[in-house]
């Protein structure tokens, strides 16, 4: 009987060309033979940050309203089946497996890549469900993305920052027109990045998309009496100003995640007709949202910060979250990256927050190695006696813990890679 690890390993052997393949022309004719769309309405996250923590601001508040929600995030930390859940549920590996069976069957002999073929497989699984509501992450950019397949309801442009420059562009307004791929005509379109690119604007224009920008249409401001609650504001020309006070704050640390909570917040006003959500709805979501690995805070001492963060944007948001915590005697950082990443600007942004890096090279073709990290911490001015070498991420996490005193904190970042070999 095939597994799903099988199945996991099989693709990598089955597909042409590069890992990444950017374009719609071998998903569309498999898609429509699997006759998967949804029948239900579709948002659709993109952004460089923050589109993970959207995402789960979504599922938690629409299944809190009493909505059945699928929800398709990549990549995963630990497994696979992570990225594939229906009401707060993974997928089991029964239900990838048949829907991988179904991909291979519509697929004849087009090649696919990894992500089409789990893309695809996502859809399989939730169009066997009844559902109020799907909410699916963007993978890569936007325009010709996997689940750009889909014509989404709301589509949702949470932060533009540089990252995957080979795939994207340079700059942030090249970046910019690929996620505004994602934007259809009519719909409404979450602009939740508050400095947008001209050139996102300019797309906005040509599609006629029904766009709603922070700081315009809606946004959000902490509580001056209350410093445990914040509040919501959103108004658009077709529908009457809507605003929700005393929220509680979100159980996701960091202040930078108001914005992720307001950018679905504002989605799910722009689709009220279809999704209402009451007030409780609202607060019960935001309490019990739940999305590992950004800036995850584990219980116990010393303090353990968990961030999959690995571009300089979510690293100059980690270095903000990190400054808004309590007074640590130590912190240690157990660090690593790929070597495709802007290494040195991550390390820039967070390095008055550390005082000892505990490194390792990642595995892999792009995984960076030891003496490459150790080299960017000595650019960056960091002292050789404060950077430990380790064999890997799980034995530098493990001296980490062993000098770590109980009011200490250590912080994992640099990768999705990083936090699952650590934890």
């Amino acid at each position: 009987m095939t597994t799903l690890a099988d199945w996991l390993t099989r693709i990598f052997a089955i597909r042409s060309g590069p890992e990444i393949e950017m374009g719609l022309e071998r998903i569309r004719p498999i898609f429509q033979r699997m006759n998967v769309a949804p029948t239900c309405p579709v948002i659709l996250v993109a952004g460089t940050n923050g589109k993970g923590s959207t995402c789960a601001y979504l599922d938690a508040i629409l299944r809190a309203a009493g909505f059945h929600v699928a929800r398709y995030t990549s990549p995963h930390i630990h497994r696979f089946n992570e990225r594939v859940v229906v009401d707060g549920v993974e997928a089991s590996d029964a239900q990838l497996v048949a829907a991988f069976d179904a991909v291979e069957a519509a697929r004849g002999d087009l090649p696919l890549t990894f992500f089409e073929y789990t893309t695809l497989a996502a859809f399989h699984v939730f169009s066997s469900v009844k559902l109020d509501a799907w909410v699916i992450e963007v993978g890569l950019g936007g325009r010709l993305d996997a689940t750009n397949i889909l014509d989404a309801d709301c589509a949702v442009i949470v932060s533009i920052g540089v990252d995957h420059t080979e795939f994207l562009g340079d700059t942030r307004e090249l970046i910019a027109v690929e996620k505004a791929g994602i934007l259809r005509s009519g719909r409404p379109a979450v602009i939740a990045e508050p400095e947008p690119p001209q050139s996102l604007i300019d797309v906005v224009v040509e599609r006629g998309a029904d766009a709603r920008y922070i700081g315009r249409d809606f946004g959000w401001q902490k509580s001056p009496d209350t410093p445990s609650q914040w509040s919501f504001w959103a108004r658009s020309p077709q529908m009457t100003e809507l605003r929700r006070h005393g929220l509680p704050l979100p159980a996701l640390r960091g202040s930078y995640q108001l914005g992720n909570a307001a950018a679905a917040l504002a989605a799910l006003h722009a689709l009220n007709d279809k999704l209402p959500v009451s007030q409780g709805a609202v607060k019960q979501g935001l309490i019990e949202v739940e999305w590992p690995g950004r800036f995850q805070v584990l219980p116990g001492r010393p303090v353990i910060v968990l961030d999959v963060g690995h571009n300089a944007h979510a690293a100059i948001a980690m270095e903000r979250a990190l400054a808004d915590m309590a007074y640590f005697p130590m912190t240690y950082a157990v660090f690593s990256m790929y070597r495709d990443k802007d290494i040195a600007a991550v390390i820039q942004a967070v390095k008055n927050r550390i005082d000892e890096w505990h490194i390792a090279p990642l595995p892999g073709p792009r995984g960076v190695t030891l003496q490459a990290l150790g080299d960017a911490l000595t650019s960056e001015g960091i002292k050789d006696r404060a950077i430990h070498r380790h064999a890997t991420v799980g034995v530098a996490y493990a001296a980490a813990r062993k000098i770590a005193a109980e009011a200490d904190r250590i912080v994992v970042f640099g990768s999705f890679l990083t936090v699952a070999q650590a934890t």
